[in-house]
């Protein structure tokens, strides 16, 4: 009771400094639009989504939804309130409507795969027992008696079948991690290489066995067996294709994304283009910082601000054309482009100085806060177990000293869009959980991360398309170029194969390592 007694004090002192401050807020929100908002795009275009009033913002499990996330959430939101908002773009609402159409078919196309791979893995594995049990229910009365040699069979034919099952499970039934445009050609060349072989047998087995009545019930186990020890050496043939062929490197990749321009090189082996775009998208999610639109925004703003500051007069009249005033204008944006570097310098430096001192009053407020918890659970551990606070209620109770600092961190740097206030009481409360140090818990906002550190919700790329001029189904090669798009930037993959490199030898006697001590006449005092 007293835990939560401090929470609701802490929130609520909090809460009437920002209701003394809101037209400063209002002001301070006007200063640090997002830089969606200065385009317009953000602003103009957008659906507000109310949702019902029942749910605090943070109460249970069921209330800590992203969806209730403003941008202004360590000034304005510090109380517990029951309505919330999100606001939706109608690039948003074309993202989700072309992922909706795309799933369609790429389920429908993923699920036949799956059954088909099914049904004849099931015909594979019940064709060797079709082919004891056959004989016994025709013609049981006719049949040779099976003597050891035949009895010892059936032991290996099962043996070798849970050995084929449990490596086809392995190999085979695997969660999908992609849904690629082409079929995998050697997967596909392998289930008709199985299906072809196991027609031929049962054709064999119908012309000779099943219209003969082979009476000869041990030369029919070992047919079966024959049959079993084929399937386990295309298993492997399966093993070579799939899996060990690929492991050599063979080519290098160059992967640069369009926008900012960071790269990345992998070393891939004998892959298909649309398998090859999948290993760069496995190490994009993993290596690439995530990709934020947002500071792209400061080259355009200049720019458009010195092509503001140009004005353009028609002395000649209406009827002279616009080529002569696009090109006054490009000269003389040609000409302000010496003093533009000096601009570019000083903004720079300025930004930078903003985000350190304001990363220094954020380190201040966190090794704050995390004193203040650390001297709550010394204090807390002498009470009656009813008292004690659990991660929740402790990140709650020091999330607002903190989170003005680490609002405007998050502004200066522009990372805002990718921590919502719920998020960050989750890592809160995780870091105290595990007796985490101020240090740890700062680590994720100080540097941007990868693409994988944060909810998918706040991904830019989830659909991709591949773009290549090659077929997709074909092999890697050198000087091959292919493209990853997505909604928002793309992903230009170059292909360089790795030189053959010579090696040669040369030996040393390691006699002829002797040295002599050279002594001079006259040394120095």
């Amino acid at each position: 009771m007293s835990a939560a007694m401090d929470t609701e004090s802490t929130y609520s002192g909090y809460s009437h400094y920002s209701g003394h401050s809101k037209k400063a807020h209002r002001q301070g929100r006007d200063r640090h639009k997002s830089p969606r908002s200065k385009d317009g795009s953000r602003s103009e275009k957008s659906v507000t989504i109310q949702t019902p009033p029942a749910e605090p913002l943070l109460g249970n499990d069921a209330s800590r939804a992203e969806e209730g996330q403003d941008d202004n959430w360590g000034e304005t939101t510090t109380a517990i309130t029951g309505t919330s908002e999100h606001s939706i773009s109608q690039e948003d609402i074309a993202r989700i409507s072309k992922d909706l159409e795309d799933s369609v078919g790429l389920d429908c196309k993923r699920y036949l795969g799956l059954t088909v791979a099914a049904v004849l893995g099931l015909l594979v594995f019940l064709t060797p027992i079709a082919f004891i049990l056959l004989p016994q229910i025709l013609w049981r009365d006719d049949l040779e008696p099976c003597g050891t040699v035949c009895e010892g069979l059936f032991i290996s034919v099962a043996f070798k079948l849970l050995i084929l099952l449990i490596g086809t499970w392995a190999l085979f039934f695997r969660q999908p991690k992609a849904d690629l445009p082409r079929v995998f050609v050697f997967r596909a060349l392998l289930l008709v290489l199985i299906f072809l072989f196991v027609f031929s047998y049962w054709l064999f087995y119908g012309v000779r066995i099943l219209d003969s009545k082979d009476t000869n019930y041990q030369g029919i186990v070992q047919y079966a067996v024959s049959l079993v020890d084929a399937l386990l050496f295309i298993h492997y043939l399966a093993i070579v294709l799939l899996e060990l062929r690929q492991l050599q490197p063979m080519f290098t990749v160059k992967v640069v994304r369009s926008t900012d321009g960071e790269a990345r090189y992998y070393s891939l082996g004998h892959l298909s283009i649309q398998r090859a775009a999948l290993v760069v998208l496995e190490n994009y999610y993993r290596d690439f910082t995530v990709y934020n639109p947002a500071l792209l925004t400061a080259s355009k703003s200049r720019a458009a601000k010195h092509m503001a500051g140009l004005k353009v007069y028609n002395v000649d009249g209406p009827g002279n054309n616009a080529s002569g005033q696009s090109r006054a204008m490009i000269a003389a944006a040609a000409r302000r482009r010496d003093s533009s570097h000096n601009e570019l310098y000083y903004e720079e430096a300025d930004h930078e100085r903003r985000v350190k001192k304001r990363r220094a009053r954020l380190v201040v407020a966190v090794e704050e806060a995390f004193t203040h918890i650390k001297r709550l659970q010394a204090e807390e551990q002498q009470k009656a177990p009813g008292e004690m606070m659990d991660p929740r209620e402790a990140a709650q109770a020091i999330f607002p000293s903190m989170a003005r600092a680490l609002q405007k961190y998050l502004r200066t740097t522009r990372q805002q869009q990718y921590h919502s206030m719920e998020s960050i009481l989750q890592h809160l409360s995780f870091c105290i959980t595990n007796n985490m140090t101020p240090k740890a818990f700062l680590e994720r906002y100080l540097n941007p991360g990868p693409t994988l550190q944060y909810d998918r919700d706040r991904w830019f790329s989830k659909q991709w398309t591949l773009v290549s001029e090659e077929a997709v189904t074909s092999g890697l090669q050198d000087g091959i170029v292919f493209v990853l798009k997505c909604l928002d930037f793309s992903l230009v993959v170059n292909v360089k194969k790795i030189p053959f490199i010579k090696l040669s030898e040369e030996f040393i006697d390691p006699k002829s390592h002797k040295f002599v001590l050279r002594l001079q006449s006259e040394t120095s005092v």
